[in-house]
């Protein structure tokens, strides 16, 4: 750096320290050519392993009947391999760089990581123990947090399950995993009960023989175990019976038998002359708007007039008369 005539700093720009610069770069690059080839190879070389392995262990999966376990499984074993090449292709270009000091940054970024991803990795932990353990599997129906569908698909992150209307729903894997999770279809049979009013005066016996061979006769409803019919409460209003019987537990079948077991059995009871009472009611309403209201004698409703003559005025009536005396008092009081 150096000053003019006016003494203004100037700074002289070297030409060939920047070339020298760039020389070094240049053959800095042209060493490392080999490096990054042989790098690059390894990269490929574990790029193309991953996806063998992965699409191996999708297979493995399909074959014993768990695809959504193949599919996740290679998947991660994929990723663990690129993973690992990338970081021996780094130690290869950069010989510096040791395999140590990959690890060593590796956990601290795990680290760091883990807190920021907290919620993905907690569902994907939870979707790998669900792919494990299988509670349930794709096709069955389950009810989580208020939904109920087909379970669609069972992924890293959350569970697809479609609605009975048509809706998809996507549930994370650490909420099943934690929740209550009620699987319809996990066994082959499943049971349904409604109970029916009957007649005060009606035989518990007959309608409950009536109840079990109607039902029994009823096309979805299953033979063993047999249809059953209990009594169950005896109520204000009549007495009631409990009809149980058992379908395949798949959704459609357990709405269309219960929808046909309602319709016989209400047709057989109504034909056999059985009872089935509805609850009544009377209530009266007493308007406290007429000229007569309080004289029993003359109002259209409320109590009936005394033996004796002698009705009870209406409270409000006896209150206005009071206050009207009371006035008058006041009225007639001189000053």
């Amino acid at each position: 750096m150096e000053q003019d005539e006016t003494g203004i700093e100037q700074v002289d720009a070297d030409v060939g320290n920047i070339f020298e610069k760039i020389d070094t770069w240049l053959d800095g690059f042209f060493r490392l050519l080999p490096n990054l080839a042989v790098g690059l190879v390894v990269l490929l070389l574990f790029w193309f392993a991953a996806g063998w392995i992965g699409r191996l262990l999708a297979r493995a999966g399909h074959k014993h009947d768990r695809p959504s376990l193949g599919d996740v499984g290679g998947a991660l074993v994929r990723w663990a391999i690129i993973i690992v090449g990338v970081m021996l292709a780094i130690t290869i270009i950069a010989p510096s760089v040791t395999p140590g000091d990959l690890f060593a940054g590796l956990g601290i970024s795990s680290v760091a990581i883990g807190f920021a991803f907290k919620d993905i990795l907690q569902n994907m932990l939870a979707g790998i123990l669900i792919l494990l353990r299988q509670p349930f599997e794709v096709g069955d129906q389950i009810v989580s947090g208020g939904f109920e569908g087909t379970v669609e698909r069972i992924e890293t992150r959350a569970t697809l399950i479609k609605t009975y209307d048509g809706r998809r729903v996507v549930i994370p894997n650490a909420d099943i995993y934690t929740d209550a999770v009620t699987v319809n279809t996990a066994y082959d049979t499943r049971r349904s009960q409604y109970d029916i009013q009957i007649g005060c005066s009606d035989d518990f016996d007959r309608a409950c023989k009536i109840m079990v061979e109607t039902c029994t006769q009823v096309d979805g409803v299953l033979g063993d175990p047999a249809p059953e019919a209990l009594p169950w409460s005896m109520d204000a209003d009549g007495n009631t019976v409990r009809l149980r019987w058992w379908t395949k537990s798949p959704r459609a079948d357990v709405v269309q038998v219960f929808a046909r077991v309602i319709k016989e059995v209400y047709n057989a009871l109504d034909a056999k002359g059985v009872d089935m009472p509805y609850p009544t009611r009377m209530v009266l309403f007493h308007d406290q708007t007429e000229e007569t209201d309080g004289d029993r004698n003359a109002q259209r409703e409320g109590w009936p007039a005394n033996a004796d003559g002698k009705n009870p005025r209406a409270a409000r009536i006896e209150t206005a008369l009071s206050r009207r005396g009371d006035a008058g008092d006041k009225a007639e009081t001189p000053a």
